[in-house]
């Protein structure tokens, strides 16, 4: 087992010890080499779309499982999945009055089980939330969202509202899971059904930022200009990255935590 261990504890060393510039660079690279392991087993790229919503659900019946089975929500923030919840909705009616297909039963399953993660942490496991350390003010993600919305949405021929809803959900989406990293980083110990929820959302978070950059490679760009003019097809892929690299860090240290046979994830300071 020793022997096992041994790799990995000399490479995490070794990134630990890299100057920032190095790390930063580690994570591009490594990011890019997963794309093109994506683009060359996966053939229909909007399977990868479909795949992170199906690693978002998981990661929400991995809540649901640790709120019945140990019935407390410790280590959870409740203003992350109120901001969840928030942009799920927004997406929802984008879907109902734009596009309805598979994304739209997806994202009604999600919404429904992050509403009932909701309601237990607010109403029966109220006693065992940390509500001192989930003490991110979450207007300051919701306004300069709606702001942005308002100044960079589509263009395309949909109502002005409907534009507007869609930009909305996109941006809060990319920084929905902050109080739940600001969560973690008061109390620098997550346990087990926590680091897992936590890493299913950088999963997903990747696939669905695979997806887009796949599918403007795989049209020629032909795609950005689909989405509209403007900055809008930009902001669309910046999204997708910043909710991408928001995780990366911490969905690093839970795969050298499991590979390594720990059960319970100790953050280092400065992470997250």
């Amino acid at each position: 087992m020793k022997a096992t261990k041994r790799p990995v504890q000399a490479v995490s060393t070794w990134v630990r010890r890299q100057p920032p510039k190095i790390k930063v660079f580690l994570a591009v690279i490594s990011g890019l080499a997963a794309l093109v392991f994506l683009r060359m087993v996966v053939h229909d790229h909007d399977n990868l779309f479909v795949a992170a919503e199906a690693v978002h659900s998981i990661g929400i019946s991995v809540l649901i499982y640790k709120l019945m089975k140990e019935k407390t929500c410790t280590g959870l923030s409740l203003k992350s999945q109120d901001l969840t919840a928030i942009f799920l909705a927004a997406r929802l009616y984008c879907s109902f009055v734009m596009e309805y297909d598979i994304h739209t039963l997806l994202d009604s399953a999600t919404l429904l089980t992050t509403l009932w993660v909701i309601y237990m942490i607010r109403f029966n496991l109220r006693s065992s939330y940390m509500e001192d350390k989930d003490n991110f003010a979450i207007y300051y993600l919701v306004i300069p969202c709606a702001l942005l919305a308002l100044i960079i949405h589509p263009t395309t021929h949909h109502n002005i509202f409907n534009r507007i809803s869609w930009a909305f959900c996109v941006y809060l989406e990319s920084i929905s899971v902050l109080p739940q990293l600001r969560v973690m980083q008061n109390t620098k110990i997550v346990e087990p059904f926590t680091a897992h929820y936590v890493f299913a959302l950088g999963v997903a978070r990747f696939l669905s930022c695979a997806h887009w950059v796949l599918q403007v490679l795989d049209t020629r760009g032909r795609l950005l200009t689909a989405l509209g003019y403007g900055l809008w097809p930009s902001m669309v892929l910046l999204s997708e990255i910043v909710q991408t690299f928001i995780l990366a860090d911490f969905c690093y240290y839970y795969v050298k935590s499991v590979l390594g046979g720990q059960l319970v994830l100790r953050l280092p300071s400065g992470v997250v």
